[in-house]
């Protein structure tokens, strides 16, 4: 009898766990009717922040976009590459957006949406140096001066690839002047940022931004196993790429090669 007790009692506690999901950020972000992002404003196309203090760019306008769909308001939290998943594992945001890279090192305490696209790491040069860098063994020799952003996947590209050459860490706005004004002779970065900056910034290249040396895909972190806002965010996702909708902010940032 006190067997079949302890049954009923595990079965009704079942029940109940079935029957309340529990707290999910769809329904918290619903409920307060904002949603907060983090983001780094400093990587275009994806994110920047202007001297006016508003945020431009895919990401950004994406974001924006979700939050309609919810009929939420954003609140921006600023962050940076170095402390991006402290801040998101500290729970500062719901969703950080920005151009941010899927890698198995974040997968292990975040989620990823459905990823936006493939954007490998390439090289962004003066235009009279694209021939001598060509490739990670033209690249990585102790002459060579290699500028990245602290704390992303690029500079976790160039010490893992390019530990022969001299590595400088420098902010991701003004690092295109340091090429430009000759301080560093090369920046690994992904082909949409190069091939950006490159329209930007004449005298500086994107080499051959068709033939990526490393595989990566875009995407939005969101909250390790809440299923509940990954559903909602990837379905949104979905939809915005069969509509036109996602096309349609990528278009006014980034000419299709």
């Amino acid at each position: 009898m006190k067997a079949l007790l302890a049954l009923c009692v595990l079965a009704s506690v079942a029940t109940t766990a079935l029957a309340d999901p529990g707290s999910s950020r769809l329904d918290e972000v619903i409920q307060r009717g904002t949603l907060t992002v983090c983001t780094t404003g400093d990587y275009m196309p994806y994110t920047s922040l202007r001297a006016d203090g508003r945020y431009q760019g895919i990401d950004i306008a994406m974001a924006e976009s979700l939050a309609k769909s919810l009929n939420a308001t954003i609140t921006w939290v600023p962050t940076t590459w170095k402390t991006l998943m402290p801040d998101f594992l500290a729970q500062r945001c719901d969703i950080a957006v920005g151009g941010i890279s899927v890698s198995l090192e974040r997968q292990k305490t975040a989620f990823f949406s459905q990823p936006l696209g493939v954007d490998g790491k390439i090289p962004l040069v003066r235009c009279a140096d694209v021939q001598r860098y060509q490739s990670v063994e033209q690249i990585n020799q102790p002459q060579v001066r290699v500028i990245e952003p602290a704390g992303g996947t690029n500079e976790v590209f160039a010490r893992t690839h390019l530990g022969q050459a001299q590595i400088r860490l420098h902010d991701n706005v003004s690092i295109f002047d340091e090429l430009l004004a000759g301080k560093a002779d090369v920046m690994i970065t992904d082909a949409s940022e190069a091939r950006y900056q490159q329209k930007q910034k004449p005298g500086l290249c994107a080499v051959n931004p068709e033939r990526q040396m490393q595989y990566s895909q875009k995407a939005f972190l969101l909250p390790r196993d809440d299923v509940a806002w990954k559903s909602y965010v990837d379905q949104w996702l979905h939809l915005s790429v069969a509509t036109g909708v996602y096309h349609g902010i990528v278009s006014q940032w980034l000419a299709t090669p």
